[in-house]
Formats: C-alpha cells, sequence, structure tokens
C-alpha cells in the first residue's frame, strides 16, 4: 500500500490509511465500549457503526453524557454543491438520518453555494446556488422529518450567518489557514475567510435557543479540518464546541488510490444517471478478482480491495450475515464477480427507482424545509 496520500477538504488521493488519519488529524478511535453506549442510547447500532465506517469521533462521548441528561441536541451536516448527488456523497446523510430518527434531534443542513463558487470553476454565483437547489431535492429525498430539518444556502441566509462568521473569522489568523488547510498566496481572500463560514453551523442552535445547546455533525474525516478550527474558536466566543463522527470515504469505482469523485463520473453512481448508465458502471466496476474464471474457482478472490464489495459493507447490505456470507464465497471461489455485480445491481437498481420517485416529489417541498433571510 503506497505510503502517500493526500486528504483535505476539497482533494482525497491515494490509498487513504484511515489509522494514520486518527493520529494526524488528532481524532479518536469509535471503541467498542463507545458502541455500547451508543447502542443503549439508541436502541440499536447503524450498519456503518458495525462495521466501522464511521470510525472515528471527537467528543461523542460528551453528546452520549448530555442525551443521558435529557439535554436536546443538534445535528449538523452539509453539502458543497459542484455537481450532482452521488452515493459517497450520501454515506453521512444515511447516518444522519438514522440519528434523527432515533434521537429526534433538529439537523441544520448547510449548502454552501458560496464554497464552491470560490473553489471551483462556476462562471458566476448563480450557477453554484442553482447547482444547490438541484442537491436540495436529492436531501429532501432521504427522507428527513421537515419538522426538525433546517436547510439554508449560504448566500441566502447571510444574514443569520454573518455576525457569527465575524467573530469566527477575528479569532483564525493566515498562519493558521496555512497551516490546517496549506493555503498560500495564491489562494483568493474568500477561499481563506472561508471557513468561518462553515463553522457557523455549529453554533447556530445555541445563538438560536439563547442557551447551550450541544451539536454533532456526521461527516467525511476530510471535512475534519474545518471543524478543527471551528472546535479551537468556541470557547473564546462563548459557544459549545462541536462534537464530531466521521465516515470513511467511499472508495471509488474504478479501483484502489482514491474515493468517488463528481469530477471523474465513471468513478461515481449518481442520483440522476440512468438505470441503463448505473447498471454499465457497475457492470465495469473494480473488482478483487482474479484473471480468470479458472483461476478465481481455485484461488478465491480478495474483497479488500474490492469495489463492488465495499458498495455491500457501506450501504447496500444490512444483514450482517449475508455480508459474512458474501465474503466467505468470494474468498473461497465459491462466488464469481459477475455474481456480485449481479446481486449489487439489483439492490442499486431498487435504491435508485425508490429515490428517483421520491426526488420528483420534492419538487413541491422545498419551502417546507428551506429557511432563508
Amino acid at each position: 500500500m503506497p505510503d502517500e496520500f493526500t486528504v483535505t477538504p476539497w482533494e482525497v488521493r491515494g490509498q487513504v490509511d484511515y489509522d494514520r488519519l486518527v493520529t494526524q488529524f488528532g481524532t479518536e478511535r469509535i471503541t467498542p465500549p463507545l458502541l455500547d453506549r451508543i447502542q443503549k442510547a439508541a436502541g440499536e447500532l447503524h450498519p456503518m457503526l458495525r462495521r466501522g465506517v464511521f470510525y472515528s469521533h471527537r467528543d461523542l462521548n460528551w453528546i452520549l453524557d448530555e442525551h443521558s441528561k435529557g439535554t436536546p441536541w443538534a445535528l449538523y451536516t452539509g453539502r458543497g454543491p459542484s455537481s450532482g448527488i452521488h452515493i459517497g456523497h450520501m454515506l453521512p446523510w444515511f447516518f444522519t438520518k438514522w440519528l434523527q430518527d432515533r434521537f429526534g434531534a433538529t439537523l441544520y443542513f448547510q449548502i454552501t453555494d458560496d464554497e464552491k463558487f470560490l473553489f471551483k470553476d462556476f462562471e458566476d454565483l448563480g450557477q453554484a446556488t442553482k447547482v444547490g437547489y438541484e442537491n436540495i431535492l436529492d436531501i429532501i429525498a432521504m427522507g428527513f422529518d421537515p419538522k426538525r430539518t433546517r436547510i439554508f444556502l449560504d448566500t441566502e441566509y447571510i444574514h443569520h450567518l454573518y455576525p457569527i462568521a465575524v467573530e469566527v473569522a477575528k479569532r483564525i489568523t493566515f498562519s493558521t489557514t496555512q497551516a490546517v488547510f496549506g493555503f498560500e498566496k495564491a489562494n483568493n481572500v474568500g477561499e481563506i475567510f472561508y471557513t468561518s463560514i462553515q463553522a457557523v453551523p455549529c453554533f447556530l442552535p445555541t445563538a438560536e435557543a439563547g442557551r447551550e445547546v450541544p451539536v454533532l455533525i456526521p461527516c467525511g474525516i476530510d471535512q475534519d479540518p474545518h471543524f478543527r478550527i471551528a472546535r479551537d474558536v468556541a470557547p473564546r466566543i462563548g459557544y459549545p464546541k462541536p462534537a464530531l463522527i466521521h465516515n470513511k470515504l467511499l472508495p471509488s469505482l474504478l479501483g484502489p488510490g482514491g474515493k468517488m469523485s463528481a469530477s471523474v463520473p465513471e468513478s461515481s453512481i449518481f442520483t440522476t444517471d440512468s438505470l441503463k448508465d448505473a447498471k454499465k458502471k457497475i457492470s465495469n466496476a473494480f473488482t478483487g478478482g482474479r484473471a480468470t474464471v479458472e483461476e478465481q474457482r481455485r484461488l478465491g478472490a480478495d474483497p479488500t480491495f474490492c469495489s463492488v464489495f465495499a458498495f455491500y459493507n457501506f450501504v447496500f447490505e444490512p444483514d450482517d450475515r449475508h455480508l459474512a456470507e458474501v465474503e466467505r464465497t468470494c474468498r473461497s471461489g465459491e462466488r464469481l464477480c459477475g455474481d456480485c455485480k449481479l446481486e449489487l445491481w439489483g439492490k442499486v437498481e431498487g435504491f435508485l427507482r425508490r429515490h428517483k420517485e421520491a426526488r420528483e416529489k420534492a419538487k413541491d417541498r422545498v419551502e417546507d424545509f428551506l429557511v432563508r433571510d
């Protein structure tokens, strides 16, 4: 496995060593005792917890302590609207919905159209905002509770966001952004300021309630650098530090060495893909199989770096017993890669059909979820 990899909020490259990231970012592993606490509080464990897809955290014990006292707490996650939505984008959303269902928490969902205008090649800000509205349809289609979900675009909720963002920005030096994000003189000033905006939803629940409200952020481990800064600033401006729970990143369909990427459409299954195109992507996906059927029957395959098995493990097989059987028969050679792809496609096809239908209905429900100034 290569030693070098890159993980930032804007780029993931190479074969990620998630154990190294825990040390590098200074997070904590989710341990069996912590899983026991979550199970007791929630009544069950989400498959992504059982399988270590959500594997790292900051101050999750504090959230559980506050929950045991009956203290209301909030959820915060987000989306940077650079493109359509693919399955990799949705990993934190599946888990966030489970948390909302199990704990009844209010969700603050930030659409960072400003970020994508600043960091991506949009010709004007309106393009990023338009993509944001398309992404909102996918968020609503997930089934979040409209009474407990507040979706907002940064550019349309800025009167609420900006006063807190200024408080945050005053406590962040340029040298901090250089150290955390690797910014240089060539970065535009909007990029340097942006993390101050992404920090704000950590503090909005407390500002709105007029009392301390704990906040838990489910997110990909690549987003942690923003919130390290937010946690550092929080006590200096009178807010509690947000807690985080991090997921690993869904591997590319093209094989080891990166996550699903919107900039490489073949690496991902998008919710707007036609069923024909999605099936073709799975048919062409990288596997851990052998060069020939005879060799695979004799020696077995390796699901360790198989993108098809990753789809099973991360999202599409909730039954641990069946997942174990898929792995066993893969390694023994009883199951061929074509068998896995065919079975997986049945699961993905069902999901896409349901999601597309819910996404179409979401067009009439946007105002039930969206908050503006």
